[in-house]
């Protein structure tokens, strides 16, 4: 089927899918992540794909939910009742990716921010360059995001701090403490990624979806369904605050860069965005 914001090839048992909101850092819009879940079906449904990779096209994989007017933010305030039937449609999108039946692997360089982390921790397995940026900066002022993965992968005092702060990650802090399996050179993560889904594809289907429903179903076990339902129920709370409705009010009438700068003004220079790396003083 014909895309208008993502980018959708297959080669040799593996489907790509590229989110094409490059002017954008691919900030995720209703119809973005309604086309990444279509595509995403459309390579379970295909008999000649094994394994999935989402990736950005341009400098970020995702810098997190569109928060502009006229899309995910509707202008003026919402409802308690109408902001819990948008997260939990964010959710479910998110838990279709969760449930896809073949291996789903992300590919994160350059920002990977708020709902960013919600598409890339909804994969089996997440490939990130070593300067790529995690983090959560919703959580200071804006809300919190409508999936959680955070604590099953880095356990209850990195997710506090992460959630508490909205302090960013580097890729290598990423891999470090768990968050994501592999972080490499950025001139390297194609082929790193490459290489683990031409492994993967090595695999019969007959052995892959059942594996991978083996895992799933145990941390449904653990309670990974609940644990979704509970992140939805805190973004509502969060987002619907008097701090969520001020982000929004300076939004509309000052513009989302002066929203950012109240939300994030506070914490100086350690922000959500790469750090620059100074150079060596020579002896």
């Amino acid at each position: 089927m014909p895309y208008q914001n993502i980018l959708y090839d297959k080669d040799d048992h593996i489907a790509t899918i590229t989110m094409n909101r490059p002017d954008k850092l691919n900030a995720l819009s209703i119809e973005l992540v309604g086309e990444i879940v279509a595509a995403a079906e459309e390579a379970e449904a295909d008999d000649d794909v094994r394994v999935v990779i989402l990736k950005g096209a341009g400098r970020a994989f995702s810098a997190g939910y569109d928060v502009g007017p006229g899309d995910y933010r509707k202008k003026g305030k919402q409802t308690l009742t109408s902001k819990l039937l948008l997260y939990r449609r964010m959710s479910g999108q998110c838990y279709k990716l969760w449930n896809l039946a073949k291996p789903l692997l992300a590919q994160v360089h350059g920002y990977c921010l708020a709902g960013g982390t919600d598409l890339a921790l909804s994969c089996d397995i997440v490939v990130c360059a070593q300067d790529a940026v995690f983090g959560l900066p919703d959580v200071r002022g804006l809300g919190s995001v409508p999936t959680h993965m955070w604590t099953y992968l880095v356990g209850p005092q990195w997710a506090k701090q992460l959630m508490m702060t909205g302090d960013p990650l580097d890729g290598t802090t990423a891999e470090r403490i768990g968050l994501v399996w592999k972080a490499v050179p950025a001139d390297a993560l194609d082929e790193e990624v490459r290489t683990l889904a031409r492994r993967i594809s090595n695999v019969p289907l007959e052995f892959l979806i059942p594996h991978k429903s083996l895992i799933n179903n145990i941390m449904a076990m653990m309670g990974h369904g609940v644990a979704q339902h509970l992140a939805t129920d805190t973004v509502v709370i969060t987002s619907h605050s008097e701090a969520g409705h001020q982000f929004m009010e300076i939004s509309e009438k000052e513009g989302l860069k002066a929203a950012l700068q109240w939300m994030n003004g506070p914490f100086g220079d350690y922000s959500a965005r790469p750090r620059e790396k100074k150079p060596k003083k020579s002896s």
